[in-house]
This record gives structure tokens, C-alpha cells and sequence, in this order.
């Protein structure tokens, strides 16, 4: 079930961000274009180390945000998922079906252990666009994930304010008589947001805190 959970959950907000109400200029008509050599290292750089007792799951995986794997493979999950809100699909997240958002240079990698997993996507975003707040209606909601109704509730946390914009949520899981928690975080530096799922059976806000210390360095960094 956690597994169910969390990699639905990561489609629905992490990665798809499918509803975001993130305010960006209107995209020209143009391909996407390659990231360069120094863009990639830059958002490369901007990703989390190993953390302590977990190992690499998937990635480092670089290029236009639309294109990388991870992002398809969450559009794809939220299309198979029957929402009881679709508006919620990846409120308050990045929204991979605009242009401007899709065809922005992008580094995702994620982080494994027996207790849960960590997703982090760094983007360089065309101007300093930030989604909205998680509207109301969205802070409980119900979806069939494969066949299981799954149960999500969220709510904002007070976490110390990161970069210059930022904002995490802690959300609880329950279906099949099993549950989840997933903490959610969100920086902007400039025009580089960083997003982060904590995916566990109990994520704790402190330590969730403690990793958009760690990402909020880096990016500062990379900014410099």
C-alpha cells in the first residue's frame, strides 16, 4: 500500500502538478530547447546528496522538464487515477502541462530506504513564477488508485520561511486499512524552485524542515 501510495501521490503532486496555479508569462511557439552543459550541472549540483541509510532510486535524470521520464510517467498515473476533486490532481505544485513550465531546464532524483523515499526536482523556471496556495477544497479529498480508494487530508505546516519564497505541507494517506504520510516542500531562489516529497509511514515536520535546510543551501549556492 505504501508503494501504491506513494507513487500515485508523487504523479498527483510531486511531479504532474497538473492543477498548479502557478502564474507564468504565455510560452511562445517554439521546441523545446536542450539544456546546456552548465545548466545541467548547475541543477545537478542543486540536488541533495545520498542522504544518511538510504541509496539512489532513480536519476539523477536532467533535460526539459516535460520530456524527463519521471514527468511522464506522473501525467500518466494521474490520468489513470479517478479523483473525486481532478482540480486537486497537483494544486499548489508545478503544473508540467504548460509549455512554459514543461520546457524549462529541470534535474529530478529520488532517495530510498525500508522506512520511505525522498523526491527532489529542481527547475529554472522562466521568470519568478511561484504556484498558489493549496485552495480549501483541497485539503481532503478521496481517489481510486488502482482500485483502492485512497483518502488524502492536508495541511500547511509553519515551517521557517526558505529562499525567497517557500511553503511545505504535511498530508496523511489512508485506504485499504493502511496508511502514509507524505511531507511536501517547495522553495523558490530567483527563478530555481526546488520541490520535495518525504514519502513514510510517519514523516515528522522537524525533519522534513531539516531537508529544506539542506536544499535551500544548495540552491543558494548554485545562485551565487
Amino acid at each position: 500500500m505504501l508503494k501504491a501510495i506513494s507513487g500515485v501521490f508523487l504523479s498527483m503532486v510531486a511531479v504532474a502538478g497538473c492543477s498548479s496555479g502557478a502564474e507564468a508569462p504565455k510560452p511562445v511557439a517554439s521546441s523545446p530547447a536542450s539544456a546546456s552543459a552548465a545548466e545541467s550541472a548547475k541543477l545537478r549540483e542543486a540536488l541533495l546528496p545520498v542522504p544518511q541509510g538510504m541509496t539512489v532510486a532513480y536519476g539523477p535524470e536532467m533535460g526539459a522538464f516535460g520530456t524527463l521520464k519521471s514527468t511522464q510517467q506522473g501525467l500518466e498515473a494521474v490520468r489513470q487515477a479517478k479523483l473525486q476533486r481532478p482540480e486537486c490532481a497537483g494544486a499548489a505544485q508545478l503544473d508540467a502541462a504548460k509549455p512554459e513550465v514543461a520546457q524549462s531546464p529541470a534535474a529530478v532524483i529520488a532517495f530510498s530506504a525500508e522506512r520511505g523515499s525522498i523526491t527532489q526536482a529542481v527547475v529554472e523556471m522562466p521568470s519568478q513564477a511561484f504556484p498558489a496556495p493549496l485552495p480549501q477544497q483541497c485539503t481532503a479529498y478521496t481517489a481510486d488508485v488502482a482500485g483502492t480508494k485512497v483518502t488524502y487530508k492536508t495541511r500547511m505546516l509553519k515551517m521557517p520561511t526558505k529562499g525567497d519564497q517557500s511553503r511545505a505541507y504535511l498530508t496523511s494517506a489512508s485506504g485499504n486499512k493502511r496508511n502514509a504520510e507524505i511531507g511536501s516542500v517547495m522553495i523558490r531562489r530567483g527563478t530555481l524552485i526546488m520541490s520535495m516529497l518525504v514519502v513514510g509511514q510517519q514523516v515528522k515536520p522537524q525533519g522534513l524542515y531539516e531537508l529544506a535546510r539542506l536544499a535551500d543551501q544548495n540552491l543558494a549556492r548554485v545562485k551565487a
